[in-house]
């Protein structure tokens, strides 16, 4: 293009000029041309080169979000491993620590000093740690001593004997009054001894009398006296702790004495609490002279038991219910009141009660419409309650031995004559002979 402007300097025609106007035209637009795309190109590259970059810009920020989750998560498991490697060093620092020493205080001199008896046996004169409140020390107290300086460490909770814990019901019975038959009137005396105060204490704060604090079941084997207390332990919300009188008699001097006083004592802390004691005889038998120490050592756990039924300390809301079938023997001082406000007696059911016991028992069976317990109930004449339930499981299995759909009329004789037989076969001068 230089070439022709350097030539256009010389004199040319018009028509010369117009040919050089057009060329330099051409070329003009041919350079615009070739610069638009070069300059599209360039926006290609330019667009396609920021793409990338915003592309790795994400990546680069998604890299740097993990990075800092993984920090966060190393800083936590950092955290929890330094905490349990703490908790871990703590252990291990107890587990090599020396064994704390059991001690008893014994008497307080004043609130830093105290009196302990070690389990070894000697007594002490010790001080006491300024984390223990010198409220708390009091005689009786057990404590853990430190073994080089015997200095209170800390104060121990009371402990009971483990038979005394297995004393306490957990699992409340699954039997109820409704399972009770021919015993309408001996329910009604427990109720009002038992449940009542416990329910409504109320009523007798407004007449001004104490409720009863013990009742004692007596009659023959097998009418009710045990079925009697489960119903009332099912019926009430009040702890519940049975202990058979024979638990109560132990081999050492004393120790069953302290049974007795802890069974007490962990009834009055958990209190209101029914204290069950079956087959009482067998501790509270009428003391007499005794021939052997093991004759004493039941007559020291029955003053223990009187001592804890009504004795100088307040027993607090803990009811007592006794059964026995040898209340003959009972002693006197066990049958006062104060101590067993109620003595009921748990007879032999007459017809009424035979039929009401026999429609309890048939209640889950299958028996034919045509049976008349009423004809049971009069052949069953002097049997109890578990000779009732006896005829009536007889009677299920002669029917099961025939293979039938229901109990019949004749099941039900069958089984009584069976039952009686068994029962009278026991007075036989057999020696040996076993029976059911």
């Amino acid at each position: 293009m230089s070439d022709i402007l350097h030539k256009s300097t010389e004199p040319q025609t018009p028509e010369e000029l117009y040919r050089l106007y057009r060329t330099l035209t051409e070329q003009l637009r041919e350079q615009l041309g070739q610069i638009e795309n070069d300059k599209h190109e360039f926006e290609v590259q330019m667009t396609e080169r920021v793409g990338n970059l915003e592309s790795r810009n994400l990546e680069l920020r998604e890299q740097l979000r993990q990075t800092e989750a993984d920090k966060r998560y190393i800083e936590t498991q950092k955290i929890r491993y330094e905490r349990d490697v703490r908790k871990l060093k703590s252990e291990s620092e107890q587990l090599r620590s020396p064994p704390l020493i059991i001690g008893t205080i014994t008497d307080i001199v004043d609130s830093t000093r105290v009196i302990v008896r070690s389990s070894a046996g000697p007594r002490f004169m010790v001080r006491s740690s300024p984390s223990v409140n010198a409220d708390d020390l009091k005689p009786g107290v057990r404590c853990t001593l430190n073994q080089q300086s015997l200095a209170i460490v800390e104060l121990l909770p009371n402990s009971f004997d483990a038979q005394v814990y297995g004393m306490e019901l957990v699992d409340s019975p699954i039997e109820t009054y409704a399972d009770i038959g021919g015993l309408q009137d001996q329910i009604n005396e427990i109720r009002e001894a038992v449940e009542l105060p416990l329910r409504r204490p109320e009523l007798f704060k407004r007449i001004g009398i104490e409720p009863p604090k013990g009742v004692l079941l007596h009659g023959p084997p097998g009418t009710g006296k045990t079925l009697l207390a489960k119903a009332v332990a099912h019926e009430t919300n009040a702890h519940f702790m049975r202990v058979v009188g024979s638990e109560l008699v132990q081999k050492y001097i004393g120790e069953g004495a302290r049974l007795v006083r802890e069974l007490f004592d962990l009834a009055k802390k958990k209190a209101p609490t029914i204290i069950f004691i079956d087959e009482i005889d067998a501790v509270g038998a009428s003391r007499s002279e005794a021939n052997t120490s093991g004759d004493r050592e039941v007559q020291r756990t029955l003053m223990q038991l009187l001592a804890g039924m009504d004795g100088f300390e307040n027993r607090g809301d803990v009811k007592i219910i006794g059964a026995t079938n040898r209340i003959d023997i009972l002693d006197k001082a066990l049958l006062r009141p104060g101590r067993f406000d109620r003595i009921i007696e748990i007879p032999l059911p007459n017809i009424d009660g035979r039929l009401s016991i026999l429609k309890v028992h048939s209640r889950t069976l299958a028996i034919a419409d045509d049976v008349n317990l009423t004809e049971i109930a009069q052949l069953t004449e002097g049997r109890n309650g578990a000779d009732l339930y006896a005829i009536c499981m007889e009677a299920g299995m002669f029917a099961i031995r025939k293979e039938s759909q229901s109990i019949t009329q004749e099941n039900f004789r069958a089984a009584v004559t069976k039952v009686i037989f068994d029962f009278n076969r026991g007075s036989l001068d057999v020696e040996g002979e076993m029976f059911a």
